[in-house]
């Protein structure tokens, strides 16, 4: 058997995949910097469409089952119980979130310091740490003032778009 002849019906070979992985990272970026939820382009025959699932959840319709009708159940009176005791309401603490999905890191290289731990005074231009997204270092401020009450996640632990990092007790 010899070569294989091409076939002239063939279609074209696809472009190579790196450019347009390239392109999702450009547009990925630029949805990350302009706080956009939803990026649709379309160039003649190709489509890139994407989401960031925060908005992907606030668009989803409220999914509800119909559940059977079951018989009332007969209860024996008695004296009324008392509800669970309700504790006191926890002090007010502002919370620093996630603004993006991807990996937290304390400190700026495993053998630095954290930039913040409990009992550390912030201001709002303070970094905090870094959420590492495709191989981008992002680094997030507190946008608020105070004392860091709490470090809510672990380093170099996968977080998600808006999770709780810190929390801070304002000054």
């Amino acid at each position: 058997m010899g070569p294989k002849e091409p076939d002239s019906g063939a279609e074209a070979p696809e472009p190579a995949v790196a450019p347009i992985i390239d392109e999702v990272r450009q547009l990925v970026q630029l949805m990350m910097d302009n706080d956009l939820g939803e990026v649709d382009i379309r160039d003649g025959q190709r489509k890139i469409r994407l989401r960031h699932i925060s908005a992907c959840v606030a668009a989803m319709p409220m999914m509800t089952t119909a559940m059977p009708a079951a018989a009332p159940v007969p209860v024996a009176a008695g004296p009324p119980t008392a509800g669970p005791a309700r504790e006191p309401p926890a002090e007010e603490l502002a919370e620093i979130k996630s603004p993006m999905v991807g990996t937290f890191y304390a400190a700026e290289s495993p053998d630095s310091d954290p930039y913040v731990t409990v009992g550390t005074s912030v201001d709002a231009d303070t970094v905090v740490c870094i959420v590492e997204a495709m191989k981008v270092m992002n680094e997030v401020k507190a946008e608020c003032a105070g004392i860091v009450a709490e470090v809510c996640v672990q380093n170099a632990q996968p977080v998600e778009y808006g999770q709780v990092l810190f929390r801070v007790r304002p000054a």
